[in-house]
């Protein structure tokens, strides 16, 4: 019964996961996070 409970919370982890990043996209966060990465990026580089 413990493998089987711990699949079962790997499964809802997993797709409760899948859906905030869902959720995240479609609220267009992914360009606020790929714009802070590369000012990031740019920075420790010394070019920004």
């Amino acid at each position: 019964m413990g493998k089987r409970m711990r699949t079962c919370a790997g499964i809802c982890m997993a797709v409760l996961g899948m859906g905030m990043m869902a959720y995240g996209v479609f609220r267009g966060e992914m360009e606020v996070v790929m714009m802070k990465a590369i000012n990031l990026c740019l920075e420790c580089i010394g070019i920004g």
